[in-house]
């Protein structure tokens, strides 16, 4: 058995590593505003911890650097790196990094473009090459597994779903209990809660970082949709009732805190005939050494959603940053990034 450790994402970070949005094919007629977003969520991050960002090549390392000086980031914590990737969503090809014995370890599970939807060879290739360039001692797992699809309280507890962890579309030669045993073995888990599945309109067949996030290590917060005809209502109140029923390693009942749903954002892709709902959330925040970074729809339910998350995270700012033209790359500010703990 590893003596691993998944630190929770409010634990101390060295820094973030993020990838600019450079594909066309992810953003389409967004693109140039998913790069501005993008370049003032950066700016946020950078007020706190170092910043690692992955761009194709130089021309695009010149383009970014412009970007941010416009939103005054801050220079001496940012290092752009010559990465290239096929796209921007970095949580799901780099590594997932753990401590152990006080040494932070980049552990790489193998990606396939959650299930084999969109061209991988890239960003496969550009999540090795992080830990390399960064520094750190690299293990390669052979199990494929995305960093979006899971969450920890940092204490032995890790939060995932059925819909994308047992999806025959990752490992089809693999039990939910040799699952179960590696999360165990290489993150540290000692319990495994399994929700059911995501929201309408993710890609990812159900990341929990949509849905479910631990807050604290006795708190988690979960989305609610209160339409009872949309198709999100039956399935997020099925998670509900499941993370009811969950307790920690002691046997105690997690303090739940619900959170709402943006009404339905939907976006019409060149070759579709009609709009598609896009996976807004809010639940799909980053948490930084000193901000929660919130994607907002411009929805009423917006400033509801970032009162909840500022009460939770008292020693934070939370901070709501408009997120629709990341969105229509099918992901959120969470997606963009991976934790590097201190």
């Amino acid at each position: 058995m590893n003596s691993y450790r998944l630190p929770a994402e409010w634990e101390k970070h060295l820094g973030t590593i993020t990838t600019y949005p450079q594909a066309y094919e992810t953003f389409f007629d967004r693109l140039e505003q998913a790069q501005e977003t993008f370049s003032k969520f950066v700016s946020l991050i950078s007020l706190s911890e170092k910043v690692f960002i992955n761009v194709d090549n130089e021309e695009k390392k010149e383009e970014l650097v412009k970007k941010l000086k416009k939103y005054d980031a801050n220079r001496k914590n940012i290092k752009i790196l010559i990465n290239k990737t096929d796209d921007a969503w970095c949580r799901d090809y780099c590594p997932v990094f753990v401590k152990k014995d006080n040494k932070t370890v980049a552990l790489k599970f193998r990606f396939n473009a959650w299930g084999g939807k969109y061209p991988f060879e890239n960003d496969e290739k550009a999540g090795r090459k992080i830990a390399d360039l960064l520094g750190f001692q690299r293990v390669d797992i052979g199990m494929v597994l995305e960093g979006g699809s899971i969450d920890t309280n940092g204490e032995g507890c890790l939060i995932t779903t059925e819909s994308c962890l047992l999806n025959p579309n990752r490992n089809p030669d693999m039990k939910k209990e040799e699952i179960e045993k590696n999360l165990k073995n290489y993150l540290g888990a000692q319990k495994i809660l399994w929700l059911k599945e995501g929201i309408a309109g993710d890609d990812t067949d159900g990341h929990v970082d949509d849905i479910t996030r631990f807050v604290a290590k006795d708190t988690i917060v979960t989305v609610l949709e209160k339409d009872k005809q949309d198709p999100n209502y039956l399935p997020l109140m099925e998670n509900f009732e499941r993370l009811k029923s969950f307790t920690d390693l002691r046997g105690n009942p997690f303090k739940i805190i619900t959170l709402p749903m943006p009404e339905p954002v939907f976006y019409r892709y060149p070759d579709s005939p009609e709009p598609e709902r896009l996976p807004a959330s809010y639940a799909n925040f980053y948490i930084t050494n000193s901000h929660i970074i919130v994607p907002v729809f411009n929805s009423k339910n917006d400033e509801i959603a970032i009162d909840i998350l500022q009460k939770i995270f008292r020693n934070r700012k939370v901070t709501g940053i408009y997120a629709y033209d990341i969105l229509v790359g099918l992901g959120g500010f969470h997606c963009l990034t991976m934790q590097v703990p201190e």
